[in-house]
């Protein structure tokens, strides 16, 4: 009896291998560029094309190099360059993200629940503010940067930013992950799908039904 448990156990670990070799958190080859259409293999990240199908510049990108248009609600753009964006990036825990501001833009209170930030003021003057969890009194953290100076965030805590100055504003960041997500807090709270219920909202806000609508109908076509 125990010898046929053994030989059991075995042969489930057998089974289990390929799967457990699948998910080796280091790179395991030079390049990994995503496959990004690659459905049949259901794996954190995405499988690899063939490097005779990655072409010959795949370790380069200009996409960060244009602007984007920050006639948008908020007064800013971000222009992402992740895996969806950059295959190259697969298995690879990089990503950058490049955002314009128009004067008085803001890229709204967010968080990144994948990835530690760091980024550089390339132009004008932006307000960065980053929020600490419960565990340090929810303690705002802020300064205005100029051109050339740097910020941190580590992952997880809430932060934004917001053009103080009177001309555009840019900044480039990158992050420890090749899909580091994105959870806008404004959107998320009140442009959920499906709805949070009002009762809900009115309760954590303190706030009467009238104003939690007001505020779902804000966001009820995204951002």
């Amino acid at each position: 009896m125990a010898y046929s448990k053994i030989l059991a156990v075995m042969f489930t670990m057998l089974l289990l291998a390929p799967s457990i070799l699948a998910t080796d958190p280091d790179p395991l080859q030079d390049f990994c560029v995503a496959d990004l259409d690659g459905k049949a293999i259901s794996v954190n990240g995405h499988p690899c094309k063939p490097m005779s199908e990655a072409g010959e510049d795949f370790l380069f990108s200009y996409k960060l190099a244009m602007a984007g248009n920050t006639s948008t609600p908020n007064g800013s753009a971000v222009t992402e360059l992740d895996v969806a964006e950059w295959p190259d990036t697969n298995t690879l825990g990089v990503s950058m993200n490049r955002v314009d501001f128009a004067p008085g833009g803001t890229n709204p209170p967010h968080i990144h629940p994948r990835a530690t930030e760091i980024g550089i003021v390339m132009e004008g003057e932006l307000l960065v503010g980053i929020i600490g969890s419960l565990d340090s009194g929810n303690k705002l953290y802020s300064k205005v940067l100029r051109a050339g100076e740097t910020f941190l965030i580590p992952r997880g805590l809430m932060h934004f930013q917001f053009n103080v100055g009177k001309t555009q504003a840019s900044m480039v960041v990158s992050f420890n992950s090749q899909n580091p997500g994105i959870v806008f807090v404004p959107l998320t709270v009140f442009g959920s799908n499906p709805p949070i219920p009002t009762p809900v909202l009115t309760k954590a806000l303190r706030v009467d039904a009238g104003v939690v609508e007001l505020l779902k109908s804000k966001f009820a076509r995204g951002f």
